[in-house]
Formats: C-alpha cells, sequence, structure tokens
C-alpha cells in the first residue's frame, strides 16, 4: 500500500462527507505528530499498533562497492519500529 491508496482507504472509512483532501491532511497530520514526538522524546507509543522510537548506530567499517576499498561509516541515527503483540498475532 502506498501513500494514495492510504489516503483513499482513510476517506473510505471517514464516511460519504470525506474529501480526499480531508483524508490526505488527517494522515498528513499523524505523521508530522509522530515524527515531532520522535523528535522530541524519542519514542512514541501507540497501544495496539506498535512503538516508534530512535535508535542509535555505531560507526564501523564498511567496503566501497564499486571499488571494494575499505571506508568509515559515520555513527548515525535512524527510526525504528516494534509492531505491538495484537497487531503481529492479526498477521
Amino acid at each position: 500500500m502506498n501513500k494514495s491508496e492510504l489516503v483513499e482507504a482513510i476517506q473510505k472509512s471517514l464516511g460519504a462527507d470525506a474529501t480526499k483532501r480531508s483524508a490526505e491532511d488527517a494522515l498528513t497530520a499523524v505523521l508530522e505528530g509522530i515524527a515531532k514526538g520522535v523528535k522530541k522524546d524519542g519514542k512514541v507509543q501507540l497501544i495496539g499498533f506498535g512503538t516508534f522510537s530512535v535508535k542509535k548506530r555505531a560507526a564501523r567499517q564498511g567496503r566501497n562497492p564499486k571499488t571494494g576499498e575499505a571506508m568509515k561509516i559515520k555513527a548515525s541515527k535512524t527510526v525504528g519500529f516494534k509492531c505491538s503483540s495484537s497487531l503481529k498475532d492479526s498477521l
């Protein structure tokens, strides 16, 4: 499912009065809220769905795939997701 399909699904679940624009605005608001929450608190927990959290990646050695030359990869942060047990069981 991509973003446009998700917007259509939201529009259908909101009912006949909802427009595609309002469904897209709702999705954007939720995604921005999750992004701000992870940035501010380091964790966003949605009961029954899952938890978004900041994960740290340590610096490490890698190889340039084109030349095979060794290179150093800097430490970085990323966002991880762990699904809830109820979501996992529904799959």
